[in-house]
């Protein structure tokens, strides 16, 4: 049986990955800086960091799959250079030995973020993409751009490799609070009046993503990308249906998008050199949003068969998730 390594596989997406592989039968691995609190039975976890050239080496032994989904997620890190380090070395690392142990196939999982285009925005993102890491509107975007890069040659020289690149996944069990779920909590905490920019959100059950990587890993073309998405719809739209299911009555206040990378500025600055506590807002975060435009996940249905559920019962159940927890908990991330 063919064994199959998912890097990450303890984090948000990597979780309900691992669960459908293991559903289906199959003998993974998993290796991860954090270990589940909860293992899975019959999964094999390996403690560790993709930076880890020798560890990485050892645990690609006999197998047949990668899936690369290691990395930040998060747009902020006291130390910047820390998303060059994860997202592109780290990429660089578990290809290269991949490569020298002849894995059969390499799925790499991007990000939307890299998609869309600094100089039209509002213009349609699609797979086929190709913008330079100079436009890239910071650290974690330019060092997923590299690495998509480095997917995408290995791919040109003859490696077996996918790109999938998810949207904004929502769901269960993301204890980490990825960007998107940090985005909620943010909204649904805190006080009666919340600013916000106005912008394309692309929503997704994490259970769909899960299984659109394992659609591309099975049926994606090689040297390809796949946006694995949902549902694109204002922010706007999202805070109405937040409130109407919460029944906490909150006013959204809509601002500019220059007054809103202002904002950002000033948060990020109290972060980096006040609280060192991650910060709701970055200019980054800001500069992806109101690039951010409408994406299409024709390509992905066409070629995979990748149907995702609609949006609105996960984001449902997501929030009444949030609500159900102590305030402590949501406070902390408002």
């Amino acid at each position: 049986m063919t064994r199959i390594l998912v890097t990450g596989g303890s984090g948000f997406i990597g979780q309900h990955l691992v669960s459908e592989l293991v559903g289906a039968g199959h003998c993974v691995r998993v290796l991860d800086v954090r270990l589940p609190t909860r293992p899975m039975p019959g999964v094999e976890y390996v403690e560790g960091s993709v930076l880890d050239q020798g560890l990485v080496q050892e645990v690609m032994r006999d197998v047949g799959e990668v899936y690369h989904l290691a990395g930040h997620p998060g747009m902020w890190k006291r130390d910047r250079d820390e998303f060059y380090a994860i997202n592109f070395k780290g990429t660089e690392n578990v290809l290269a030995a991949a490569r020298k142990r002849d894995v059969a196939r390499f799925l790499h999982c991007s990000t939307e973020s890299i998609l869309f285009r600094s100089s039209k925005p509002g213009q349609p993102a699609a797979e086929d993409a190709e913008l330079s890491v100079d436009e890239m509107p910071g650290p974690y975007t330019r060092s997923k751009m590299l690495a998509d890069r480095l997917a995408l040659q290995a791919a040109a020289s003859g490696f077996p490799v996918v790109v999938g690149c998810p949207t904004m996944p929502i769901g269960t069990h993301d204890h980490n609070h990825t960007p998107p779920t940090a985005m909620l909590r943010h909204f649904l905490g805190g006080g009666p009046v919340r600013i916000y920019l106005d912008f394309i959100v692309n929503l997704v059950d994490v259970r769909d993503v899960a299984h659109g990587l394992i659609l591309a890993m099975e049926k994606g073309r090689v040297g390809n990308r796949y946006v694995l998405g949902g549902d694109s719809i204002p922010l706007g739209q999202v805070l109405a249906l937040m409130a109407s299911v919460s029944g906490r009555r909150k006013l959204f206040v809509p601002i500019p998008g220059r007054l809103a990378e202002l904002a950002a500025s000033v948060i990020e600055f109290n972060a980096n050199y006040v609280t060192r506590r991650t910060p709701a807002a970055t200019v980054e975060g800001v500069r992806i949003a109101r690039r951010a435009s409408a994406l299409s996940i024709e390509k992905a249905r066409r070629e995979l068969g990748y149907a995702p559920r609609p949006v609105e019962p996960v984001l449902h159940e997501t929030i009444a998730r949030m609500m159900a927890a102590p305030v402590s908990e949501v406070l902390k991330h408002a």
